[in-house]
């Protein structure tokens, strides 16, 4: 088994590249069928799900435009408990279709903060798309969270644009700690 270490944790190999890929391009699939005949607008919530988001929206061939924000609730491997907004939603989302594109959801505290505060502008439709569910986890019930690609346990995992203090964001599989 291929091990990493990423400052003072050591990894293992836990999703490859390929079966990342592979996943991605079906939910794309999917999406292209649930939004035929309409423009959707892609919110990834950075920085984590932006490699998430750059391999999903290849695989869209419905019309799409794309916007980013960035919130902030993690410190070191756990969930701080307070979610702090940094840069904020793209104006106008009346009667838009709202795709949330996430990296993780584990606690759903993030998440149910951004979902509110986009149900707020009146769009036509929400739905989250997150690369990683980890079910035990969840403190929030999230009706929205329509595409998943995997879920997984209750680990701390690292690679394909998620961290550990901001390291690991470039690693092409997903490893999850062993130490």
């Amino acid at each position: 088994m291929h091990k990493i270490q990423v400052e003072d944790k050591e990894f293992e190999v836990f999703l490859e590249s390929d079966t990342l890929n592979k996943r991605i391009r079906l939910l794309g699939i999917q999406m292209n069928v649930d939004y035929e005949e309409k423009c959707p607008l892609f919110i990834g919530v950075l920085n984590g799900s932006f490699l998430f988001m750059a391999d999903l929206i290849k695989e869209i061939n419905v019309p799409c435009e794309v916007a980013f924000m960035r919130v902030a609730s993690y410190e070191g491997t756990s969930s701080s408990g307070a979610v702090k907004e940094l840069i904020g939603l793209p104006e106008n989302l009346e009667n838009r279709d709202i795709i949330v594109v996430e990296d993780i959801v584990d606690t759903g505290l993030t998440l149910t903060h951004i979902l509110k505060t986009i149900k707020e502008k009146n769009p036509a439709s929400v739905k989250v798309a997150s690369l990683l569910l980890k079910p035990s986890a969840l403190k929030y019930e999230i009706d929205d969270l329509e595409y998943v690609g995997f879920e997984i346990p209750n680990e701390f995992v690292v690679g394909y644009g998620l961290d550990y203090n901001g390291l690991g964001r470039n690693l092409t599989d997903i490893y999850r700690a062993t130490s």
